[in-house]
């Protein structure tokens, strides 16, 4: 595993040193992070386009980071990925996460958001990336609760539908050698492992399809999120460490009854601040292999935003764990000798 990383979406700013690459590189390496997940919605950190196509300008990137002791984690599309698929009742809150022009224009924006993600492919090619950072988007996440019943065939063709516009997607990014990591999260129509093995079916079990793993959207949704990279290790190809706590009362649970953030028994918190054991996270990507980053995504309802940040590296240190090249009792070892297994075992010569 690789880290501290810190995903640089929710600080981007107006001022410096938030206002620009160079400044938010210097701001993450003085907090002491190694990497960064970059957003590719604002051209004041990336030039989507542009690293698409020069390797150069690419290599420009990457040097600048690096002079700040930094390397690049991922790009992230979670904006542009969201645009794949919109449901109509959706379409003038999510108008803005497209240019002005395609305000309106759900059909033109959608084109857009797929050629964005196809720019991203290869623009991560260009970085030497091997993972990227997406939302899927969503048709069914309306009819998420059963009421009103739903209609025979109303999800299935939703699945359908949303296969069929990433599947050229996810070509592009096999052609560029890079995995799609989509994050698991409510809003989106992969929100959980039966959505993602849907997602899988209608993808042909498509080998770039791969999980974004944030643990604090399974605490929300009262998932077991320890067992889930039981299941799914295999497909987890990106990581946040964002945390989270589910307090239920008598007056509100999981639905959160509209409230703000603040006031919702479900919650966000700075990682160490909420219910997540990262300790059974750690253990159990380290366990499966996990080779990829540890990003802190900072979200919170209460902390301020760089405290959030500063504590964060120290706690992605604490928690990575090096893989032993040894088993702890090898001091013991007897040695193989099959002759002697075959004595031990009572079955002689």
């Amino acid at each position: 595993m690789k880290g501290p990383a810190i995903f640089l979406a929710q600080f981007v700013g107006n001022t410096s040193p938030f206002d620009s690459l160079d400044g938010l590189a210097g701001w993450a390496a003085g907090h002491g992070y190694v990497g960064v997940q970059i957003p590719t919605n604002d051209p004041r950190l990336i030039d989507l386009k542009q690293a698409a196509q020069s390797k150069a300008y690419c290599d420009d990137l990457l040097a600048r980071l690096d002079r700040h002791g930094l390397k690049a984690t991922e790009l992230s599309t979670h904006l542009q990925g969201q645009l794949v698929a919109v449901h109509p009742a959706y379409d003038v809150l999510f108008d803005g996460f497209a240019p002005p022009e395609l305000h309106g224009k759900p059909a033109e924006r959608q084109a857009w958001a797929v050629e964005q993600m196809k720019l991203a492919a290869k623009a991560s090619r260009n970085l030497g990336l091997t993972a990227h950072a997406t939302f899927s988007g969503a048709l069914a996440w309306p009819y998420m609760y059963p009421w009103p019943q739903r209609p025979a065939g109303l999800v299935d063709e939703a699945f359908a539908e949303l296969g069929k516009r990433w599947r050229p997607i996810l070509d592009a990014f096999e052609d560029a050698g890079v995995d799609a990591c989509f994050e698991i999260h409510p809003g989106e129509d992969l929100h959980d492992g039966v959505t993602f093995e849907r997602f899988l079916e209608a993808v042909g079990d498509h080998p770039r399809a791969a999980i974004l793993y944030d643990p604090s959207h399974f605490v929300l949704q009262a998932l077991d999120y320890l067992a889930f990279i039981d299941i799914y290790h295999a497909r987890i190809r990106a990581f946040h460490v964002k945390d989270a706590e589910l307090n239920p009362t008598g007056r509100s649970g999981v639905y959160g009854g509209y409230q703000g953030w603040v006031d919702r028994p479900g919650r966000f918190r700075s990682p160490g601040d909420g219910q997540v054991d990262f300790g059974g996270v750690f253990s159990k990507l380290t366990q499966y292999g996990y080779e990829g980053w540890a990003v802190v995504e900072w979200e919170c309802a209460l902390k301020d935003p760089e405290q959030g940040a500063s504590e964060g590296a120290d706690f992605i240190r604490h928690h990575m764990i090096r893989r032993a090249a040894k088993a702890f009792d090898d001091f013991a070892a007897s040695g193989a000798d099959t002759l002697a297994n075959r004595k031990i075992l009572g079955l002689g010569q």
